[in-house]
């Protein structure tokens, strides 16, 4: 079991938003040791978009001045995709910890050359969620990442 309480807010979003129908990422906004928001890829379940697990807790953290995303860090249960690591170094928050980028290698190269800490944890967890859902639903996982059948 994850120790970490971010990364275990993340995985508590994740577990969510699968029990919601929808795909098993998470994600948590941490500034100061206190979680600013928490979300889950909400795709399905709002017909989104947009809605993936990061740009959810982005969205659920509110509006935030610039001083404190620039002192924050993004947990996120899964490698963040392209849209994700903009919206990251849009923000410029300074650091993220993913979970896992075993079942999906995002933009971790893009965040490092423009200077965020990237900490992956290669967490069991993470891992056993997205190659049970992966497998279970390959259409579905296809369409979250762009990826045609």
């Amino acid at each position: 079991m994850t120790t970490d309480p971010f990364l275990q807010a993340a995985i508590e979003e994740a577990r969510a938003g699968r029990a919601e129908g929808g795909i098993p990422i998470g994600a948590a906004l941490v500034h100061d040791g206190v979680i600013l928001g928490r979300g889950h890829n909400r795709r399905v379940q709002m017909g989104s978009a947009i809605r993936h697990g990061e740009t959810d807790a982005l969205e659920r953290a509110g509006r935030q001045p610039a001083a404190v995303y620039q002192a924050s860090v993004m947990y996120t249960t899964l490698s963040p995709c392209s849209m994700c690591t903009g919206a990251i170094l849009l923000y410029g928050i300074p650091k993220v910890v993913i979970g896992e980028n075993r079942t999906f290698l995002g933009e971790e190269a893009l965040l490092a050359e423009r200077g965020v800490e990237v900490v992956v944890l290669d967490d069991v967890t993470c891992i056993e969620m997205m190659t049970e859902f992966i497998a279970a639903e390959p259409s579905l996982w296809n369409e979250d990442i762009g990826e045609l059948d």
